[in-house]
């Protein structure tokens, strides 16, 4: 059974910090390229950062710059280190295989919110 578990988030000012984390289990994760997704409401999910099995990343153009995506094999887990947040920010942030083909079940989510 596959589990994706997002945490990290919180509420922040413009211009702080966040680090996410999403711990997957049942699924061989070191096997396939990941990635972070964000969606608010009314919207679809947005694909912000991406990392393949060889560690090559890429970031949509709002987050580069910003924006970090790690992964730890040896832990199942994968991380995006957000900072210099901006209010436009603000989303439901989710981790899966990137691109999405045969896409694992959603986790929850973890919520950010950049306000002042």
């Amino acid at each position: 059974q596959v589990t994706l578990v997002e945490s990290g988030g919180g509420l922040v000012q413009p211009g702080g910090s966040l680090r996410l984390s999403c711990a997957a289990s049942g699924i061989s994760f070191r096997l396939s390229a990941v990635g972070w997704y964000r969606q608010t409401p009314g919207n679809q999910r947005e694909l912000v950062a991406t990392i393949t099995t060889s560690t090559n990343t890429n970031y949509v153009d709002s987050v580069k710059g910003r924006f970090t995506i790690s992964r730890d094999n040896s832990k199942n887990t994968l991380y995006l280190q957000m900072d210099s947040l901006k209010p436009e920010d603000t989303a439901v942030y989710y981790c899966n295989k990137a691109p999405l083909t045969a896409a694992w079940a959603w986790g929850q989510g973890t919520q950010v919110t950049v306000s002042s």
